[in-house]
C-alpha cells in the first residue's frame, strides 16, 4: 500500500493495455498503432523496416558534437608508465571515445564490454540529456562533493521501468559509443558485448544499424551468477539463468576462429547440470539429484542415449555427470559457455566479470598481439585476463581500458576496502595482478620468456583541454572583448608542459603509447615522427631539429613572442625541406 487513492486513469490504461499490449511503445499508447488495431483506415507515416526511438536524433547529434577534451597523464598512480603499452583511462566514455579517435583510428582488434543491462532498479552510469547545451552538461558531471568525487545527483539518474522513455533512453545511452566504437576497430576487428534479456532484443538491432546485420556472428549463452538466478526463480522467468555475449566483425569478410580450435577428433567435456528449474529434467542420474537449483541438460531419454553412446559419463575428477562436446566441423564459434558463470569474481566480492569469461573470448580472436578495448572497464577484468593469458601463452596483447570515477556505494564491499570509486578499484586491481605476476617470476628460471613482458600501465585522466577554448554563448560585446583579451594567449596559466604534449600528440593522431625522448630544447617523438617546441624557440633549437628530420614539427605561437621574423623563416625552411610545420 502506498496510502494513495485508486488512480483511474492509469487503471483504465492497465485495463487497455491487457486487451490490446500491441498498442502500447514503452507504456504509452501509440495512437496510430491503436486505430491499426481497431480496424481504423490507418497509414504508418514513413513506413519501412527501421529501428527508431524517443531520441534518436538527438543521439546521433550526440555522437556528432566533437570534444575539445584532452587526456592528462598520470604517472603517479601508473606502474612503469614509460615503457608500458597498457592503458588506464579514467573519465566518462563517450568523450573518451571522441578523444580516442584520431590516434586509434582502424587500431583495435578486439573491442569487449559490459555494460548497464538496463534492469529498471540501477542507475545509469552515464545518463545523457541531451537536450542540455555542452556548458550545462559538463557542468552537471562536473558536480563533486567535499572529497572532490562526482556525485550521483549530478551525474546518476536510476532509468525506471515506469519511465516513459525505459528503452529508449538505454538505446540513446548505447548508440553513439558504440558507433565511435565501431571507428575504432581495425577492419579484421571483432566487438563482444555482454547483456542480459532485458535489452538483448533491442541490441540486436541496434548493432544491426550500427555494425550491419551481414556482420553478426553469433550470440554465446553464458551462465548467470547464482544470486540473479535465484532472483530468476522467484518470479519464475522462461530464461533463467543466461545471459548473453553479442559477437559482431567490422567487416564481412571477417571469420573468427580460435587459437584453440577444436580439431575434428578433439572433444571437450562440460558439466551436464545447468542453472534454473525444470521439473523434467530433475531425474535421478548415475545415482545423483540435480544441485540445489539446477537441471540437468536434457530430458531423461536423451541423457539414456548420451550414455549408451559415450558422450555422458561420471567426471573422473568431480565424480558428477558430464558431457562431451564434439568440435563441430560447421562453426568456428562454440555459442554455449555455460560452464562458466559470467559474475563469479572473488578479487572483491560480486566485484565484476569472470576472468576465465574474459580469456576465452580473448582465445576466440586468435592474435597473440592484439589490442583490446574496454570501455565499462568497471573492476579491469578485462585488464586482468590480458595479463593472465599473456603469462600463459606467451602472448604480447594490450588493453585499452576506460572507467569512469563512479562514488562507491557506502554500504557496497568495496567501499568497506577502502575504494572511493570503481576507477579506483580498476586500476588497484591492475596494480595487484602485475605484483601476482612479478612475485611468482621472482627465483624461476624464465624457459617462455616472460621476464621481458608488459607488466605496467598508463593512467591517463580526461580534462578540459590545455587551450582556452573559444565560447560562442556570449552575450554582450563586454564579453566579446573580454573573450578576445584572453584569446591572445591561447595556453591555458595552469596548463603544464606534459600535459599540452600529450594533448597536441593524440590529438594529431599519434597514440598515448608513443615513444617519447627529451631533448635539449624540444621533444621528440617515435624516433623522427614528430619533434614538438614547448619551452622556447631560437635559431639552436630550430637547427637541430632540421637535424632530427622528423615528419612533422608543433610548437606553441607565443614562443615566437617579438620574433616574427624568426617565425617566418622557420616556416619556409620547413616548408622546403618537407617537414609539416604547425604553430598552435
Amino acid at each position: 500500500m502506498d496510502g494513495k487513492s485508486l488512480d483511474v486513469s492509469e487503471e483504465k490504461l492497465n485495463q487497455l493495455k491487457e486487451i490490446l499490449p500491441e498498442a502500447f511503445t514503452e507504456n504509452k499508447i501509440d495512437w496510430e498503432k491503436l486505430k491499426a488495431a481497431l480496424g481504423g483506415d490507418i497509414e504508418f507515416k514513413n513506413e519501412r523496416y527501421v529501428l527508431n526511438w524517443a531520441g534518436k536524433s538527438d543521439a546521433f547529434r550526440a555522437l556528432q558534437a566533437p570534444s575539445t577534451d584532452t587526456l592528462v597523464p598520470c604517472k603517479e598512480e601508473s606502474v612503469n608508465f614509460d615503457k608500458t603499452g597498457n592503458i588506464f583511462i579514467e573519465g566518462e566514455n563517450l568523450e573518451v571515445l571522441k578523444v580516442l579517435q584520431k590516434a586509434y583510428f582502424g587500431k583495435i582488434k578486439m573491442i569487449y564490454i559490459d555494460p548497464p543491462y538496463n534492469t529498471g532498479n540501477d542507475n545509469f552510469i552515464y545518463p545523457d540529456k541531451f537536450a542540455e547545451s555542452k556548458e550545462e552538461y559538463l557542468g552537471r558531471i562536473g558536480d563533486k562533493d567535499e572529497t572532490g568525487l562526482m556525485t550521483r545527483e549530478g551525474l546518476f539518474r536510476k532509468n525506471s521501468k515506469d519511465s516513459g522513455h525505459y528503452h529508449s533512453n538505454w538505446l540513446s545511452m548505447m548508440y553513439p559509443r558504440l558507433f565511435l566504437a565501431r571507428n575504432l576497430l581495425r577492419d579484421d576487428g571483432v566487438i563482444f558485448v555482454s547483456i542480459d534479456d532485458n535489452e538483448v532484443h533491442n541490441l540486436r538491432l541496434l548493432m544491426n544499424e550500427v555494425f550491419g546485420e551481414e556482420n553478426f556472428r553469433n550470440t554465446i549463452f553464458v551462465s548467470r551468477v547464482k544470486k540473479n538466478i535465484q532472483e530468476r526463480e522467484a518470479v519464475r522467468a522462461l530464461n533463467q539463468g543466461i545471459d548473453y555475449i553479442m559477437c559482431y566483425a567490422k567487416s564481412a569478410d571477417t571469420l573468427i576462429v580460435p587459437a584453440k580450435k577444436l580439431q575434428k577428433k578433439e572433444e571437450r567435456w562440460h558439466a551436464f547440470d545447468a542453472p534454473g528449474i525444470r521439473l523434467t529434467m530433475e531425474y535421478e542420474l548415475f545415482g545423483q539429484k540435480p544441485p540445489a537449483g539446477r537441471h540437468w541438460m536434457y530430458e531423461k531419454d536423451r541423457a539414456t542415449v548420451m550414455i549408451e553412446s559415450g558422450d555422458l559419463r561420471l567426471s573422473p575428477k568431480t565424480e558428477k555427470p558430464q558431457y562431451r562436446l564434439a568440435a563441430s566441423d560447421e562453426t568456428n564459434l562454440d555459442t554455449n559457455w555455460t560452464d562458466l558463470i559470467e559474475s563469479d569474481s572473488t578479487w572483491i566480492k560480486n566485484g565484476g566479470k569472470n576472468q576465465n569469461l574474459i580469456q576465452r573470448i580473448l582465445q576466440v580472436i586468435n592474435d597473440k598481439n592484439a589490442l583490446v578495448l574496454d570501455f565499462f572497464a568497471g573492476s579491469c577484468t578485462t585488464a586482468h585476463a590480458v595479463l593472465a593469458l599473456n603469462k600463459e601463452d606467451g602472448g604480447n596483447r594490450k588493453y585499452i581500458c576506460v572507467q569512469l570515477p563512479e562514488k562507491c556505494d557506502e554500504n557496497s564491499e568495496a567501499f568497506k576496502a577502502g575504494y572511493k570509486t570503481i576507477a579506483e578499484i580498476g586500476k588497484e586491481r591492475i596494480r595487484r595482478v602485475i605484483k601476482k605476476i612479478k612475485d611468482e617470476q621472482e627465483g624461476k628460471l624464465d624457459l617462455e620468456g616472460n621476464s621481458d613482458k608488459d607488466l605496467g600501465f598508463k593512467v591517463f585522466k580526461l580534462q578540459e583541454s590545455n587551450f582556452k577554448i573559444w565560447r560562442t554563448n556570449i552575450g554582450t560585446e563586454e564579453e566579446l572583448i573580454a573573450q578576445m583579451q584572453q584569446h591572445l594567449e591561447p595556453l591555458d596559466e595552469h596548463a603544464k608542459q606534459e600535459d599540452v604534449l600529450y594533448e597536441l600528440l593524440i590529438k594529431s593522431g599519434v597514440t598515448l603509447t608513443a615513444k617519447i625522448k627529451n631533448e635539449k630544447g624540444y621533444v621528440l617523438v617515435n624516433d623522427n615522427e614528430v619533434a614538438l617546441m614547448l619551452e622556447k624557440a631560437d635559431e639552436k633549437i630550430i637547427k637541430q631539429i632540421f637535424a632530427a628530420k622528423p615528419k612533422k614539427v608543433f610548437t606553441l605561437d607565443g614562443l615566437f613572442k617579438d620574433n616574427d621574423k624568426l617565425k617566418t623563416n622557420t616556416a619556409l625552411q620547413m616548408k622546403d625541406a618537407g617537414i609539416e610545420f604547425k604553430v598552435i
